[in-house]
């Protein structure tokens, strides 16, 4: 018998069983909380100038049934078009949650969910059940992963585990037996994938996107009969085969369920539009800003970081690329006091005083700090032209697992602030009414809120 025989059957079985009155309330707090920073990042990332408008104009090209609403561009079209859409836009500033191990599974997830609610006339409470399920399953699987830090990543990672979450959350709202969700497992574990090559370009967007549709195509196709290997898992040239290594954890999937991961370790709001590990530079930054009567008095600034290669990135080439630096981030909030939608635009990134302090900055990348966000610190050091140094240590940005939460009025500044890129107070003050009452609305109320969010 293979290693981990038994897994999906398992794992299908403890899904299938989970319905709304097995998730406590603390769960479905923090889903709510969840979906409405979501579809709040998505209404902003919407507005971006090229990847989900471009992504727009091609799912509005493909057509199909018109049934589901496409984030901030008004029109409809199929539910996978629009997951796949509105996965990016919910992605594409990098706004999203972070979990613990890192992955994205709010864009990964939530776009099914509605999708599928919006065409099939589900309520609230369905796609709230949904979501948590399809939460539950990527974390578990990136937990069984044991693929901590940025070096063990062989993907990206909501690119290994989105297709499955998604095919969880709509396998729900479809009624799929255990039979029908191990094929849209088998399934989904074939549209599994993504390159890490790709931050800081579009396509990086569209590693969610692509994931959360190809995870809910997979379910509907299997609610049609389509089959799958039902064994995916642990196949032989299988799911774990392809895509982790040999530590891959078998065991650690049996522990789905109650209590729920939404919770324990739970998430970590972001309040700055770019990659998590920029959190801690930014962080330091701001510590560092408030020790200074001028920024102007820094003749260097040296990062003492893990060494995480892909955010070493001392010249963005763009405003997109400085997301993933850790010399723009730390930059920024020198400069600027603050880090917003508006730092990573190409104006800003090429601005006379930009280009001079990151000319400013140097990384020093330390293999004895680790680099998984739950462990990780970053100091900001600077010499000053008078000679002196200063120094200043992050630990975790706000909201960070284990420190202070995002208080609920900072959520509420953030919502509104993505939710004003395209809606007036109005209907951003709906959405949020909507949103936070989740898994009381109707069928007819998802529609609701998918109209609002979808306006132009």
């Amino acid at each position: 018998m293979s290693a981990g025989a038994g897994a999906t059957a398992g794992l299908a079985a403890r899904i299938h069983q989970t319905d709304y009155d097995d998730i406590p309330e603390d769960a479905r707090v923090q889903a709510r909380r969840l979906a409405l920073d979501g579809l709040a990042v998505a209404v902003a990332g919407s507005k971006q100038e090229a990847p989900p408008a471009i992504l727009a104009a091609h799912a509005r090209e493909m057509g199909g049934a018109e049934s589901a609403g496409v984030i901030g561009f008004a029109f409809r079209t199929s539910p996978v078009q629009a997951a796949l859409v509105n996965g990016a836009s919910m992605h594409v500033l990098d706004f999203e949650a972070m979990w613990n191990p890192a992955n994205h599974q709010t864009s990964t997830t939530l776009p099914a969910a509605l999708a599928l609610a919006e065409t099939r006339g589900l309520d609230g409470r369905a796609v709230l059940t949904a979501f948590v399920k399809g939460i539950e399953t990527q974390g578990w699987i990136r937990q069984a992963s044991r693929q901590f830090e940025p070096s063990q990543f062989g993907f990206h990672p909501p690119g290994q585990v989105g297709p499955m979450g998604a095919a969880v959350a709509a396998g729900h709202l479809l009624g799929l037996d255990v039979a029908g969700l191990r094929y849209a497992l088998g399934i989904a574990a074939s549209r599994a994938g993504s390159l890490l090559a790709n931050a800081g370009t579009m396509t990086k967007s569209t590693n969610c996107g692509v994931a959360v549709a190809g995870g809910l195509e997979a379910a509907l196709l299997a609610a049609r009969g389509f089959t799958g290997n039902p064994d995916i898992i642990e196949a032989d040239k299988g799911y774990v085969a392809g895509l982790f290594d040999d530590g891959f954890d078998f065991e650690a999937l049996s522990n789905y369920g109650p209590p729920f991961r939404i919770v324990e370790p739970g998430y970590a709001l972001k309040m700055y539009p770019s990659q998590y590990g920029t959190h801690f530079a930014i962080t330091a930054a701001l510590a560092l800003r408030e020790k200074l009567d001028d920024v102007a008095e820094i003749e260097t600034l040296t990062l003492v970081t893990p060494s995480m290669p892909y955010i070493d990135r001392p010249d963005p080439v763009n405003g997109l690329a400085g997301k993933f630096s850790w010399q723009y981030t730390a930059a920024a909030a020198l400069l600027d006091g603050h880090v917003a939608m508006a730092s990573f635009e190409d104006e800003r990134r090429f601005a006379p005083d930009m280009a001079a302090m990151l000319a400013r900055i140097t990384v020093d990348a330390r293999a004895d700090i680790p680099a998984r966000f739950d462990a990780m610190h970053v100091k900001a050091r600077a010499r000053l032209k008078d000679g002196r140094t200063v120094t200043a240590r992050s630990d975790g940005p706000p909201g960070i697992w284990g420190g202070t939460p995002v208080p609920e009025e900072a959520h509420l500044a953030k919502v509104r602030d993505c939710l004003a890129v395209r809606l007036d107070a109005a209907a951003a003050g709906e959405v949020i009414d909507l949103a936070r009452r989740l898994d009381e609305l109707s069928a007819t109320d998802v529609v609701r809120l998918m109209g609002l969010v979808g306006r132009a």
